[in-house]
């Protein structure tokens, strides 16, 4: 049932179908993977859950379990809420009211792709609650996230899984997902301390040398093939010319951490715009070398505590389920 909602000084407006009860899974991702800057990004498998029940109240409520919790915002400020509005706005109807229930696992401000979770988690909810005849096909999901987010790296491969290369070509975001190969295994190691995605960037250079950017091309075009068909060219695949050092200064813990792995023989980055290190192992024996490896670089460096994970690829990508209600 479709009710007409009149607000002061507009058109009557649509509102969704009250009584909807909607799930919505969304994993972690990892940007970049070292020379893949604003284009390359990979799902892992931590996930942020969201369920969405419309009531036709006019009011949203929002509660948030885990990550965030004291700090998130209980009303219709809370990121997922307004993109949830936006999204159904944007198909010319009303949200109504809706309870909001979150529940956060992946770690804010780290460099995971927490922002892009809760934007893919507001689209896809917002999407689902539209009628059939008004929903975006997988196209536009992508388009409208990458727009949200400003770009698509982490947000193509939080909707389609697995390994997404992404582009913008005349105004519209692209994207194209492939497997990556079973023996990767990625380990990150999260600090304690965040760091926002716009103080990272502020610190990248308006121009690079040319010999840096043929150089990262290089690496680009390695990284594929390492991801995909070779792990054993993983550790040469993931070095960096672009971003990584002009970033090192706010991250000094990571970028040391980079460096000791890398010398060690690791494929280690910087995961996203940091400070979260990820370490692509090949194979379980390398992923259990690289996490010994971050304990004792700890432990022998004076207040850095870092939560180490051992995770897999996630092949799956956002999922929506829709409850009888």
């Amino acid at each position: 049932m479709q009710v007409e909602l009149t607000t002061p000084g507009s058109a009557p407006a649509v509102q969704v179908a009250p009584d909807q009860d909607i799930t919505v899974r969304v994993p972690a991702t990892s940007a970049n993977l070292g020379p893949g800057f604003d284009s390359l990004g990979m799902a892992v498998g931590l996930f942020d859950t969201v369920r969405i029940r419309t009531n036709g109240s006019g009011r949203v409520r929002v509660t948030v379990q885990g990550e965030g919790a004291a700090v998130l915002p209980t009303d219709e400020t809370h990121l997922i809420a307004r993109t949830v509005i936006e999204t159904v706005h944007n198909a010319g109807y009303a949200a109504g009211g809706f309870d909001l229930e979150c529940e956060n696992v992946i770690p804010h401000g780290r460099g995971l792709g927490s922002s892009a979770s809760a934007i893919v988690s507001g689209v896809l909810a917002g999407n689902a609650l539209l009628p059939a005849e008004a929903q975006l096909d997988a196209a536009g999901l992508l388009h409208a996230c990458s727009a949200l987010e400003g770009h698509p790296d982490n947000v193509a491969p939080a909707l389609s899984g697995g390994l997404a290369v992404s582009w913008e070509e005349e105004g519209r975001f692209r994207s194209v997902r492939t497997e990556v190969h079973p023996d990767i295994i990625p380990v990150v190691a999260i600090p304690a301390t965040e760091l926002s995605t716009e103080s990272a960037r502020g610190l990248l250079p308006a121009s690079v040398p040319h010999r840096d950017a043929a150089a990262n091309s290089g690496r680009a075009a390695l990284l594929m093939l390492a991801m995909t068909a070779d792990p054993s060219l993983l550790r040469e695949a993931t070095e960096d010319f672009l971003h990584q050092s002009y970033r090192a200064a706010a991250m000094q813990p990571s970028a040391a951490l980079v460096g000791a792995l890398r010398k060690a023989g690791f494929a280690a980055v910087v995961s996203g715009a940091g400070p979260t290190v990820l370490t692509l192992a090949a194979g379980a024996g390398q992923a259990a070398e690289a996490e010994a490896f971050i304990a004792g670089h700890a432990a022998a460096q004076t207040g850095q505590n870092w939560r180490v994970l051992r995770l897999r690829v996630d092949g799956d990508g956002a999922t929506v389920e829709l409850h009888q209600r």
